[in-house]
């Protein structure tokens, strides 16, 4: 069953739903970002959350206000209901600069639908509960809200995690339907990025990896068991405090910085890397080389490297092929 609903949405809730959309690749076949399907991915997997917060928040409105008044239960649980809907949910729908964006809904997302229609209105139109819900979505932590849109993955990594069994799934980034199985240690979020990674150990290479979790496909939790390696758990633990979307090994790296790179270095912080140790204008890093050099790319003639030249290499190069493409 396929049916189509027109919702209101603020200019800046719909933003927001757009930006989430495309961070997390809900894209078309021609790269455009597919709102649609990353809303309806929203409405099944955010439901049940969202109806039990929803339920508990005025559970507890309503208890406090039968013990600090001699209400009946039902009024208490009528006037919980009118403080909701006025201050924390204000109905907004008159506004101006809501938005009319058309949702085609079918299978689980359909269903859900049908109950909220059938039982959770009450009041309010079903335009405002998903308004309402959205706007519940989106007060969470990037972080958190990636583990909603893609719970069925986050359930399998931890059981995969709880009971050490090794998992097998395809990777977006690797350009090809590579299948990897890993060894399983940690969850970890990027504070830059606000994204989570599994890092996690290759078993076909023994090599460690780090993969974004909205990135992972037909993921699968084998019945393949695996001993945990304290040195790699203690390794990829450290990574996922400083560095979680790379567990490269660390290079030791001297920078001198101008007084403009200084400022820079405080305002970019977006994978920035943490410095060991400064001297005057030079700052000594201990980190993954391609994390320093996708890093200090950002800097141009504000940053030099002065090792290791492998680092400064890649940079030279970097700018030279750059300048003489713009020289043509």
């Amino acid at each position: 069953m396929t049916e189509k609903y027109k919702i209101y949405l603020s200019e800046d809730t719909r933003t927001r739903l757009i930006n989430d959309a495309e961070l997390f690749e809900f894209t078309k076949k021609d790269g455009s970002v597919n709102l649609n399907a990353f809303i309806k991915t929203l409405i099944v997997n955010y439901f049940d959350q969202y109806r039990h917060d929803s339920e508990h928040l005025l559970l507890n409105i309503t208890n406090d206000l039968k013990s600090m008044t001699s209400m009946t239960g039902k009024d208490a649980e009528l006037l919980a209901e009118k403080i909701i809907s006025t201050y924390v949910k204000p109905d907004d729908r008159h506004s101006t600069k809501n938005i009319a964006l058309s949702l085609t809904v079918s299978g689980s997302s359909y269903g859900i639908i049908r109950i909220i229609e059938n039982n959770l209105l009450k009041d309010t139109s079903l335009s405002q509960y998903l308004k309402d819900m959205f706007k519940s979505y989106l007060s969470i932590p990037r972080s958190e809200r990636e583990a909603i849109i893609f719970k069925d993955t986050y359930d399998d990594i931890k059981r995969a995690l709880k009971e050490h069994r090794i998992m097998s799934f395809t990777n977006t980034t690797s350009g090809e339907e590579q299948s990897y199985f890993v060894e399983p240690y940690v969850i970890a979020p990027s504070k830059e990025e606000q994204c989570n990674y599994l890092l996690c150990n290759d078993k076909a290479i023994q090599k460690l990896r780090t993969f974004r979790i909205s990135r992972l496909r037909s993921v699968f939790v084998t019945k393949d068991t695996f001993s945990i390696d304290d040195g790699i758990l203690k390794e990829l633990r450290e990574k996922a405090i400083r560095s979680p979307h790379s567990v490269s090994p660390d290079v030791h790296a001297v920078v001198r910085l101008t007084e403009f790179g200084i400022k820079k270095f405080k305002v970019v912080t977006k994978n920035r890397p943490i410095v060991s140790k400064t001297e005057g204008d030079l700052y000594h890093f201990d980190w993954p080389e391609l994390q320093l050099e996708e890093y200090f790319k950002r800097f141009g003639r504000d940053a030099l490297v002065l090792e290791p030249e492998t680092l400064k290499e890649r940079i030279r190069k970097y700018y030279y092929y750059g300048l003489r493409e713009y020289s043509k």
